[in-house]
Formats: C-alpha cells, sequence, structure tokens
C-alpha cells in the first residue's frame, strides 16, 4: 500500500482525433499524382479542382479540349468551361496561340503546378514552353562550343535539334532585317498602320512595331495596292480571341510583296476590224456591207452560174 494511487481517468490519446476523418495512409510507388494543398483544397467549385487533378494526371500531349473532357466528366460543357476559365484566371492554365514552322496557327495548353512557377530542368523530358530569345547568347554559345560536346550533341532528341535550328535561323533573320527608325519611314505606310485600330481596336501598334512594318507596308504600297486595300487584308478573318501581341500576325500576311500593277499603255489593245460601209445592190436594191463590190453576193453569184436552156 506504499505506492500512490490515482483514481483520475487516463488522458485519451492525442494522436487519434476524436472527430473528423481519419486517413488510412497507404504508400504509393507508381500510378500517383503529386497536387499541391492550395489547389486541392482550393475554394469554390468542385468541378474545378476535379478538372484540374484530372488534367495534373494526364500525360504530355494529352488532348484536353472541353469535348474530350465532356467525355470523361458527366458534367456539360457550361461547367466544364466554366472550370477552364477559373483555373485560367487563377494562373493554374495556360492557353497560348503558337506558330508552326509550316505557318498554321495552333493553341497550346500549358498547366502549372504552381501558378507562376518555371518547370524544372529535365533533359529527357519533353521541351519547354518557349521563351524569348536573346541573340547575344546563341551567338556567343555557336562561337564558343566546345569540340568534346560532339556526342552530347549526336544524342539528342530530334524535337531539341529542330529547335536549336530554328532558334540558329530566326536571329540570322532578325539581323538580316534591322527595322529602320520610325522618323525615316514612309509617312504614307505609318498612315495606315496607325489606321488599323480604327478597324479593329486590338492592332495598337507600338513606335518599334510600326517602324518593323513599315517596310513592308511601303513595298505593298509601290505594287500599286491602294491603302484601303492594304487595310482589308490586314484586318479580315483575324482570330477572335488575340491572345498575343498582333504586330507577328501582321507581319505574316505582309512577308510575301504581291505582283506590281501593270502600266495602262503597257498592254497592248487588239485592233478592231474595220467597219465597212452601208451600200445597195446594184441588181436588187438590197442592203449590204461590202469595200468595193456593186452587187450582192446572190446576185453575184447568180451571174456566174452558167446558162441553161
Amino acid at each position: 500500500m506504499a505506492d500512490p494511487q490515482s483514481n483520475a481517468r487516463l488522458r485519451a490519446d492525442a494522436g487519434v482525433p476524436t472527430s473528423g476523418v481519419i486517413h488510412v495512409r497507404t504508400r504509393l510507388t507508381a500510378d500517383f499524382t503529386v497536387i499541391s494543398n492550395a489547389l486541392a483544397q482550393r475554394r469554390g467549385s468542385a468541378v474545378t479542382v476535379g478538372v484540374a487533378a484530372y488534367i495534373s494526371s494526364l500525360p504530355d500531349g494529352t488532348c484536353v479540349s472541353i469535348a474530350a473532357l465532356c467525355e470523361h466528366f458527366d458534367e456539360g460543357e457550361i461547367l466544364i468551361s466554366r472550370a477552364l476559365r477559373e483555373l485560367e484566371a487563377a494562373g493554374y492554365l495556360e492557353r497560348r496561340r503558337e506558330r508552326t514552322p509550316t505557318g498554321q496557327v495552333r493553341t497550346r495548353t500549358y498547366f502549372y503546378d504552381v501558378p507562376g512557377g518555371e518547370p524544372d530542368p529535365d533533359p529527357d523530358g519533353p521541351p519547354r514552353p518557349p521563351k524569348p530569345r536573346r541573340l547575344c547568347k546563341q551567338t556567343a554559345a555557336a562561337t564558343s562550343a566546345p569540340a568534346s560536346g560532339t556526342s552530347r550533341d549526336m544524342a539528342e532528341t530530334p524535337v531539341q535539334a529542330e529547335g536549336k535550328m530554328e532558334e540558329s535561323a530566326e536571329p540570322q533573320a532578325q539581323a538580316e532585317e534591322e527595322p529602320v527608325p520610325l522618323a525615316d519611314a514612309d509617312p504614307r505606310a505609318v498612315a495606315v498602320l496607325a489606321g488599323l485600330r480604327r478597324v479593329d481596336p486590338r492592332l495598337v501598334l507600338s513606335e518599334r512595331e510600326a517602324a518593323r512594318l513599315a517596310p513592308a507596308v511601303t513595298r505593298w504600297l509601290g505594287a500599286g495596292l491602294l491603302p484601303t486595300q492594304i487595310t482589308d487584308h490586314l484586318t479580315t478573318r483575324l482570330p477572335a480571341d488575340l491572345l498575343v501581341r498582333p504586330v507577328g500576325i501582321l507581319a505574316y500576311r505582309l512577308k510575301d510583296t504581291p505582283l506590281t500593277t501593270p502600266a495602262p499603255g503597257s498592254t497592248e489593245n487588239p485592233e478592231r476590224p474595220a467597219v465597212l460601209i452601208m451600200r445597195n445592190c446594184d441588181g436588187c436594191d438590197r442592203g449590204f456591207r461590202s469595200a468595193g463590190h456593186s452587187h450582192c453576193r446572190d446576185c453575184r453569184t447568180r451571174d456566174q452560174l452558167p446558162a441553161t436552156g
């Protein structure tokens, strides 16, 4: 009886909650996706969180259009499109219009685990989203590349090799076509470019962009086209959702110079046949056209027939 005894109740185990959800954890080693708590616990629509989790679990290159998502979920196009807009407004989803090497414009979808985050460097993975290229770095890397990197270049994927060829070709084109100062540009071309915003308010150009496009517009004016024709060519059938600066689309439409309008006196008009005078036949008094005959064709034919009887 020397040991102290206590009638107090034992304290509950602090590790087990008395209410709420209790997780049964299972360690996954394959077929799982890591999602941030900021996205999984996002307040708002459960459809938005579900669409985000589904897109995060898909491999790169999978179609995530509204029609493809409607085939997977039971919700309709309205809820799916609303969820995509909410993800795009929050910074998780980004849809860009990019031009392919063949000149076609396609929409590319990028999904971020963290809004505004940069992708981790992964040499074996897919290429990074395109970024603005700098001429100085590319030329320095091309001239100072060591000879020991030949094996590494041979081991690159075809997509990376094609991307490097495009990057090396673009600086050369930019170096060849230096934009002239806006003060030295053709005033007529600058007036055409400045007037585009009156037709489409989205076509607002800076001074640098106008100086870049002015030489091409000058060539079109020199080919004999009117400013209204150039304006119609640049503003017709533009994309409904113009997500990028319009200078790229305008430069592509002005890339090929049209044929020069022929001079008014350069084409030779064919000579019109002379109109013969109208006269009456001396034999039958019929009216006919002739250069010098006094009888019509029927009278001349009848006179040439041999007499019978």
